[in-house]
């Protein structure tokens, strides 16, 4: 019972998994998301909803309507795990209370899925997540504004881990009273929990994280650099590699013992990476490519989406497919394409495909 990204994808994740999925959608509208187009393809469905809705069963309802409030709670009660992301209240009023029912069903789990935690009535959206959890404030050029992923990251990890907290709940056997099996994820949670390394330099050194461009704040060099042609990334994550990338590039000034070490190169950042600048700008990205993959230096291209897509098994109608143990059985439904299925079969009527 969720709609957008952050709950559809775990729902996807768990299905592509071999989890059996009825996505209960508004009668009538559906997730949102199937109208956040164009593009569409020939179904007339957004290519944003084909993105996280594969391998699951729609069903429409309408849950002001006591005949649908009394399917749901049919559907809950042959299910082992409910996402959901209805703001405070909205289900307990429609006489769909996760406690409740989680005291009625000893197996369920349900997981919930919020903006701002189980206390806040905040919209839960993406951008506002990066805003707040301190993304927004370490992305971007430097001297530029704040800038956000070009991906609805927030979302993407909070739905993953919705998915990670489920599977935990269900490899332990789902012991526990009611109140243990209601999980709950936050976009603002797994937000600043994604922070990892920036959030701890702060918590470190008690000092406001800064933003980097395509610099790294703790390894030099780690940054993109332009060639002759085209630009490259280069990410020297160790000594030893930096030590082949001045040989590879032949730079013999950063042979010199005082940049030896990561410390004493971020303390000469711009004298290191000015050197290497100065070096790839005198020849093509494919000529400095060959020569520091041969010295197995991290090392890449800059490249467009659709040429990303070519190193994948990707499908208009399904999208990336997932790596085993996944695997892609249903075809991202029409709203309410399987109503008539589930309202007189129930859960006999999800038959495995």
């Amino acid at each position: 019972m969720s709609r957008i990204l952050a709950g559809p994808l775990a729902g996807m994740i768990l299905g592509d998994l071999g989890a059996e999925v009825i996505k209960i959608e508004r009668a009538g509208r559906g997730d949102d998301t199937r109208g956040w187009g164009p593009p569409f393809d020939d179904r007339g469905q957004s290519a944003y909803f084909l993105s996280c809705n594969r391998n699951k069963l729609s069903l429409g309802v309408d849950l002001d309507a006591p005949a649908d409030q009394h399917l749901v709670r049919t559907l809950i009660e042959g299910a082992d795990v409910v996402i959901d992301n209805f703001r405070p209240d909205v289900l307990r009023k429609r006489g769909l209370d996760p406690l409740a029912l989680l005291e009625q069903h000893p197996r369920l789990i349900w997981c919930t899925i919020t903006g701002f935690g189980l206390g806040s009535d905040r919209p839960g959206y993406d951008f506002v997540a990066q805003a707040e959890s301190g993304w927004m404030s370490i992305t971007g050029d430097q001297m530029g504004d704040p800038m956000k992923s070009g991906v609805a990251l927030v979302d993407v990890i909070t739905g993953r881990d919705a998915a990670i907290a489920i599977l935990a709940m269900l490899a332990g056997g789902r012991r526990g009273p009611a109140s243990a099996r209601r999980l709950h994820v936050s976009l603002q949670h797994s937000a600043v929990s994604a922070l990892i390394n920036v959030a701890q330099n702060a918590l470190v050194t008690g000092a406001e994280a800064t933003r980097w461009g395509n610099a790294h704040p703790n390894l030099v060099p780690y940054e993109l650099f332009d060639t002759g042609d085209k630009p490259i990334v280069v990410a020297v994550g160790s000594d030893a590699q930096f030590a082949a990338l001045v040989e590879a590039l032949d730079i013999p000034m950063l042979r010199d013992a005082k940049f030896a070490t990561n410390a004493a190169r971020l303390a000469n950042r711009e004298t290191v990476t000015g050197a290497i600048r100065l070096r790839l700008i005198t020849a093509g990205s494919e000529e400095w490519l060959g020569r520091l993959r041969e010295a197995h230096i991290p090392c890449g291209v800059v490249r467009t989406v659709l040429e990303a897509l070519q190193d994948v098994s990707a499908s208009e109608l399904t999208g990336v497919a997932p790596l085993a143990p996944g695997s892609v059985r249903r075809v991202p439904p029409t709203l309410d394409q399987h109503g008539a299925l589930i309202r007189e079969k129930g859960w006999d009527g999800v038959a495995p495909e």
